[in-house]
């Protein structure tokens, strides 16, 4: 096997690979990652794990065949050399702050990604805790600089504003979600029925579009949180929602993808809250509320992400958040089928069966954010098995 030419490969695909080693490892080629940490500060990415994943591993994985796929990666950096701690009250605090955060070892070299393995619910909270103890305020394209344990310590240092004190109240998400912002609603109702129009006969056409348990979506208020499987998933919820529920229902749309100028006026007049994980996630995420605020239902895909193998990925617990700090009850539904249809790196569709089934809503109450978004994903994966149209493979 000719692991430089793959080496290669993943490396055209990525503009922030600066350099990549590939091993044979259990018999599969296995990646070793040096990111280019400057040109992830130039683009503002902090959400390191996910761009070198998605945008480099994967896509050279969606090209090759099965035995030539990368089984695995790790992200490595260049430490800084071993050195003291600083002994001062603000790296004390700031520490004790990330040691209740990650069981990772924290010293002055550590990424607060790719060792800490702190992610993007975790930026918000550090962000406001860090607003709170020491006055010093901090957003995504500051802090993609500033995601070594060292360089915010010293950051915070030079821009401290009042005295240290240690604010250990953790963020209360019911709060910051249920606080106003200034972004209004687009409603197009006349539009969401002209989609729902078009694409129910088409996609049954096609796809010989099968539905079932619409008649269990609540009336009132609600989260919606289909699995992920292709591009046409959000369609396939548009077009299978009765009228009266879609027309008061707004979809999360990843902004990198919907946010370009010919599809950015079609996503937004079509009730599509579009989002980006390295773009002020505290407003994002209030946004994504707003929906629920108003009394309206929400559709969110709780991986975050389409499957490239038609595995589930990790069910995020944001839907779980909004669920509880609004009392909101979720409709798991499963899409089985649109990978077949039109799995990731593909344009034109197969003719493949697709189902969607709504399954009975969930509540929230009595449960943590782990156990609901726990539940949801069984909800899903009990259905695949039970009544499969393609595999049981999850």
């Amino acid at each position: 096997m000719d692991l430089k030419k793959i080496e290669d490969k993943i490396s055209s695909f990525s503009p922030f690979v600066k350099d990549i080693r590939v091993v044979m490892r259990d018999n599969f080629p296995f990646a070793i990652i040096y990111p280019d940490f400057e040109a992830l500060q130039e683009a503002k990415i902090i959400n390191i794990e996910n761009e070198l994943r998605w945008y480099g591993v994967e896509l050279y994985n969606m090209e090759v065949d099965d035995a030539y796929k990368v089984h695995g990666y790790e992200i490595v950096h260049e430490k800084l050399p071993t050195e003291e701690e600083p002994d001062d009250e603000v790296y004390r605090v700031l520490k004790s702050y990330l040691s209740s955060v990650t069981k990772a070892e924290i010293l002055p070299a550590s990424h607060l990604e790719l060792d800490l393995g702190l992610d993007s619910l975790d930026y918000v909270e550090l962000f406001i805790f860090v607003e709170k103890s020491f006055g010093v305020e901090i957003d995504e394209a500051l802090f993609s600089k500033l995601m070594k344990m060292k360089l915010l310590y010293e950051y915070i240092k030079e821009h401290q504003t009042h005295a240290t004190r240690i604010d250990e109240t953790r963020v209360k998400w019911d709060e910051v979600l249920k606080e106003d912002i200034d972004e209004k609603l687009i409603y197009s109702p006349i539009v969401m029925f002209i989609f729902k129009t078009v694409l129910f006969p088409l996609f049954k056409l096609l796809f010989r579009m099968e539905v079932i348990g619409r008649e269990n979506i609540p009336a009132t208020s609600c989260l919606i949180a289909p699995n992920h499987q292709s591009m046409l998933d959000g369609f396939l919820i548009e077009s299978t929602l009765p009228y009266t529920i879609l027309k008061r229902s707004f979809f999360l749309s990843y902004k990198g993808v919907f946010g370009t100028w010919f599809l950015k006026p079609i996503a937004i007049n079509g009730q599509n809250i579009l989002i980006d994980e390295d773009e002020d996630l505290k407003h994002t995420m209030q946004y994504c509320a707003l929906p629920l605020k108003e009394g309206n239902n929400l559709v969110i895909f709780p991986e975050g992400a389409r499957s490239r193998d038609r595995k589930f990925l990790e069910f995020k617990p944001f839907f779980a958040m909004l669920s509880k700090t609004f009392d909101r009850p979720v409709v798991p539904v499963v899409i089985d089928g649109s990978f077949e249809a039109l799995r990731t790196g593909k344009i034109i569709p197969s003719l493949k069966k697709i189902r969607v089934t709504y399954l009975k809503p969930i509540y929230p109450e009595g449960m943590t954010y782990a156990q609901m978004t726990a539940k949801v994903k069984e909800a899903i994966a009990t259905e695949m098995q039970r009544n499969p149209v393609y595999s049981k493979a999850l």
